[in-house]
């Protein structure tokens, strides 16, 4: 079979855990536990495909500094093809300072970016022909234009945004093949108060809505109506930072191997809960003989 493929930023992020609250102005608090972990995003995604046995393709931005070093490394452990396209002297990975506190948490993230003119897009394209699956990101439109003229199944999460809608996201939102926001970011892009109301519009857009609802599953709305499929119970949730992106590989680990779409959430589920049970975004996962037997108990539920 052919590969799964994205582009995306690699992220580090340094975990400061155990906290009872945020620090005022002037102040300075002390964690009881901490980490630097490869973060979430697309190289996240397409390393737990990697994984589940699926060929993974990599293509991201890592320079000569510490953290760029620190991404080269991890990437190098994991059986995925990894393409680093960054020539600069600067900083391109993502660094973010993560503060979990009273079961929520906090970001500060800051990197040099890159500048992402014709050159880079044409050998984004060049590394990503012949995908079966893309994970999309945003920035990449142009590539995703020419690999939707090649046949090419994408996938796309806009993750939360103040300003999110629809018409922000119009042109990617025509590209993709599916959309996989959470229920909260569902409603905020597209302006309503409920999910029912989010997927009705989301489905002018998508014969398959799907829409991550946390410990409730996840909802499927197409021609054969509104489903629930369930999430994983029994679950421990320790840190929910990556848990769209491990959602993500489950649901393209379907995709890839033909599955149909209830399949392809069952899966999804699985990957996402079992990415909240660990500290970071891939330091807790499952095998591919633990994902099939997982989704196997879980149920659909019709509304």
């Amino acid at each position: 079979m052919s590969f799964v493929g994205g582009v995306g930023y690699s992220n580090i992020d340094l975990i400061y855990s155990g906290l009872d609250r945020l620090p005022d102005k002037g102040e300075e608090i002390f964690a009881r536990g901490f980490s630097m972990q490869f973060g979430g995003g697309i190289p996240a995604t397409m390393i737990n495909l990697s994984r589940l046995g699926v060929e993974s393709r990599i293509i991201t931005f890592a320079g000569h500094d510490l953290f760029s070093e620190f991404v080269k490394k991890t990437l190098n452990s994991y059986p995925v093809k990894t393409v680093n396209l960054y020539k600069g002297n600067k900083m391109p990975v993502v660094l973010s300072s993560t503060l979990l506190y009273c079961g929520d948490r906090s970001f500060i993230s800051y990197t040099d970016g890159m500048d992402l003119n014709d050159a880079v897009m044409d050998e984004v394209y060049e590394n990503l022909k012949g995908a079966y699956v893309v994970d999309m990101h945003v920035g990449f439109l142009d590539v995703y234009k020419r690999l939707k003229k090649d046949g090419c199944i994408q996938i796309f999460d806009t993750g939360w945004e103040d300003d999110l809608t629809l018409e922000k996201y119009k042109d990617y939102l025509e590209i993709a093949d599916y959309y996989i926001p959470n229920q909260k970011e569902a409603m905020k892009i597209t302006g309503t108060s409920s999910v029912e109301e989010a997927a009705d519009i989301l489905s002018e857009f998508f014969s398959d809505v799907t829409i991550k609802m946390d410990k409730e599953g996840c909802l499927l709305k197409n021609k054969d109506g509104i489903k629930i499929i369930s999430s994983v119970q029994n679950v421990k949730a320790i840190d929910a930072t990556g848990a769209g992106d491990a959602f993500m590989s489950g649901f393209i680990y379907g995709l890839y191997h033909h599955y149909p779409i209830e399949q392809c959430i069952k899966f999804g589920n699985v990957t996402g809960s079992a990415c909240v049970q660990g500290m970071g975004c891939i330091s807790n996962f499952v095998n591919e003989e633990q994902l099939l037997e997982i989704a196997g108990t879980l149920e659909v539920r019709e509304l």
